[in-house]
């Protein structure tokens, strides 16, 4: 049988922070092939699948991935061989009951996801179809609105700033290119402000530049001026918010980790709606903790009828937990990272869930990424309105983005 798994085997390479992750390649008898290479984060949930890392200090710190290389080759390859590659959800089921546990660490979640994306790969190229039209079936393909980190700080960057990402949101164009050349002209436009003003312009892990700043304010003033120094308005590029706040989150209060000042759950959705009235922010994500699912209700009777209020560190692309967020009415959007959850199956089910239920998806990269671009041909496959892939630089955020124009331009040239 041609779509017949043959073999699986995996890499120890380097991510974009140089740290090592795990790439696979699936191969089918008929001689198709899929290669898939996972992500890392730095700011990681905390009920996040599992991420497997050796531990051994003599090998890149103890950051090692040859144990779940090792799981890819020496337990899962041997159990998949002979699978069918088209049936995804088997695929993934049956490696799912290899590792036997609920968050995937007898496996780890960077073996079974390389793997889980390979097969995707693999299965859509012996189909002769596009990896979006093979996630999506018989969705309609749809180009989704890029969220770019222009400024970073938290634990994205080693500056002052305590909001890890602002983000730009380009509204006008009418196709993805253009919003990539909006977004593109508003981010060189900020270096050239940041260095006319003496800030650096060094970058932090996706991209965006990393001064430090007088205030997360001034953050925010400053993408201001570079949207509008570069001939737009904040009526067509807006401005979102990654907070990341479940970092400061201790014993009931908040703890801003740079500047040490303490908020109450009350106080920190008090300053947001003060932001929200200021600035021309359309999105927060992670505005509470991951476990402050009390004051989230709170922050979203507020807001929720106003702005995207994201769970990212809240849902962890997890179904349970995306269930408890609808039925208790906590965020509006989830955020979907594949390495969250571990297999391309629950990546799926998520997505479909919340937009069964009226919540809003942003496909999302992780700070440690690679050059690999299977997250822009989930977003459009699966029909999430927006994606995250940084900064309009480096290649490991630019491969997304380039892929969707790729993309868009296939779209047209099949209408």
């Amino acid at each position: 049988m041609g779509v017949a798994i043959k073999k699986i085997t995996a890499l120890e390479v380097l991510d974009s922070r140089g740290n090592p992750t795990v790439r696979a390649t699936v191969e089918l008898e008929s001689g198709a092939s899929g290669t898939a290479t996972v992500p890392s984060g730095a700011s990681v949930g905390k009920f996040e699948a599992h991420e497997l890392r050796d531990g051994d200090k003599s090998r890149y710190g103890g950051l090692g991935v040859s144990k779940a290389v090792g799981s890819v080759e020496k337990i899962i390859s041997p159990a998949l061989c002979g699978m069918d590659a088209t049936n995804q959800r088997a695929v993934d089921l049956a490696m799912l009951r290899l590792d036997g546990t609920k968050n995937k660490s007898s496996l780890g979640a960077n073996a079974i996801l390389a793997v889980s994306m390979a097969v995707c790969r693999a299965a859509a190229s012996e189909l002769g179809l596009p990896l979006y039209r093979y996630i999506g079936g018989s969705m309609k393909a749809s180009l989704p609105t890029p969220m770019l980190n222009i400024l970073n700080g938290g634990a994205h960057a080693s500056n002052n700033l305590e909001i890890q990402e602002f983000m730009i949101v380009p509204l006008l164009g009418d196709s993805f290119g253009e919003k990539m050349r909006v977004a593109s002209e508003v981010y060189k436009k900020l270096g050239s402000i940041l260095r006319s003003r003496g800030y650096t312009t060094s970058v932090g892990d996706e991209g965006g530049y990393a001064p430090s700043l007088e205030s997360d304010e001034a953050a925010l003033e400053l993408i201001i001026s570079a949207i509008e120094e570069a001939g737009y308005t904040t009526d067509n590029v807006k401005l979102a918010l990654d907070v990341a706040s479940s970092g400061w989150y201790e014993n009931g209060i908040y703890r801003m980790s740079k500047s040490g000042r303490i908020y109450s759950a009350d106080e920190l959705t008090d300053y947001y709606v003060r932001l929200v009235e200021k600035y021309p922010i359309v999105s927060i994500e992670d505005g509470l903790g991951e476990e402050d699912f009390s004051s989230w209700r709170e922050l979203t009777d507020r807001l929720g009828g106003e702005i995207m209020l994201v769970g990212d560190d809240l849902f962890v692309t997890n179904e349970e937990r995306v269930r408890r967020g609808i039925d208790t009415g906590v965020a509006n959007s989830v955020l979907i990272k594949p390495n969250q959850i571990g297999t391309v199956t629950e990546t799926a089910e998520v997505i479909a869930l919340a937009s069964k239920e009226g919540y809003g998806t942003i496909v999302s990269h992780r700070s440690g990424d690679s050059e690999d671009s299977f997250i822009a041909d989930l977003a459009v496959g699966m029909g999430s309105a927006y994606i995250k892939s940084g900064a309009p630089t480096r290649s490991e955020r630019l491969a997304k983005y380039n892929r969707l124009i790729e993309i868009e331009k296939e779209l047209a040239r099949d209408k």
